[in-house]
């Protein structure tokens, strides 16, 4: 199976006046392409930091990230910004939607930067919002949705520029249970359509709802 991500002794190190932190310490691992991973570890075990380079948001300090066998790791700047927006769909936990903006306007940011059509933008938002199940609420802003169909939004936003990964940061976090196993339900739909999602969360249950589930802890994978 296609390897989707590559990480080889991949370390991160954080310079503070007083101290030297190692975030993450020589990290090995391999996702392949349709894989659903959680990565859980408690607060400070450095899973957002790896998330953050996953999501080539930070560059490691040492070793080396191919992402669909692509070399990362010490890519400039403007090309990284391309990889982020035609390779990764990102969703956060506080969904990280404009106000102003309708639903379908909101998911059809990220395909204005990739230069795609006023027409073909919105036959995709509405696909992809149609996905989530929120057909009937592509006109409403953000204020005059739940947090679960916010969250919604902020997962078609990630379907609609077609990524090879979709990477969701403590998707649940900011929703009660019923809410959170609505988001989780999608996400493994995702997935058996053929998505590789990777899921950064605290919680267990969340985390036990994956394919495969990756623990860390004080920057080491330990599982």
């Amino acid at each position: 199976m296609k390897k989707l991500i590559e990480l080889y002794c991949l370390s991160k190190i954080y310079h503070t006046k007083e101290n030297r932190v190692r975030a993450l310490n020589c990290i090995d691992l391999s996702i392949p392409e349709g894989a659903f991973v959680s990565i859980t570890g408690q607060s400070g075990s450095g899973k957002s930091t790896l998330m953050n380079i996953l999501g080539c948001l930070d560059r490691p300090t040492f070793g080396e990230y191919f992402l669909d066998g692509i070399s990362v790791s010490s890519m400039k700047e403007g090309r990284l910004s391309y990889i982020r927006n035609n390779i990764i769909g990102f969703i956060f936990q506080s969904f990280n939607l404009i106000p102003s903006l309708s639903a379908v306007e909101n998911v059809e940011l990220p395909l204005i930067y990739r230069g795609i059509n006023k027409a073909e933008r919105r036959r995709k938002a509405f696909s992809a919002l149609q996905t989530v199940g929120l057909e009937q609420r592509v006109f409403h802003r953000p204020a005059e949705l739940s947090g679960g169909q916010q969250q919604r939004v902020a997962i078609a936003r990630a379907l609609a520029a077609e990524p090879k990964l979709i990477l969701a940061d403590e998707p649940t976090g900011n929703l009660d249970s019923r809410c959170g196993d609505e988001i989780m339900q999608i996400l493994k739909a995702l997935h058996a359509s053929g998505s590789t999602v990777i899921i950064i969360t605290h919680d267990s249950k969340v985390a036990a709802m994956a394919q495969t589930c990756i623990k860390i802890s004080d920057g080491r994978i330990i599982n």
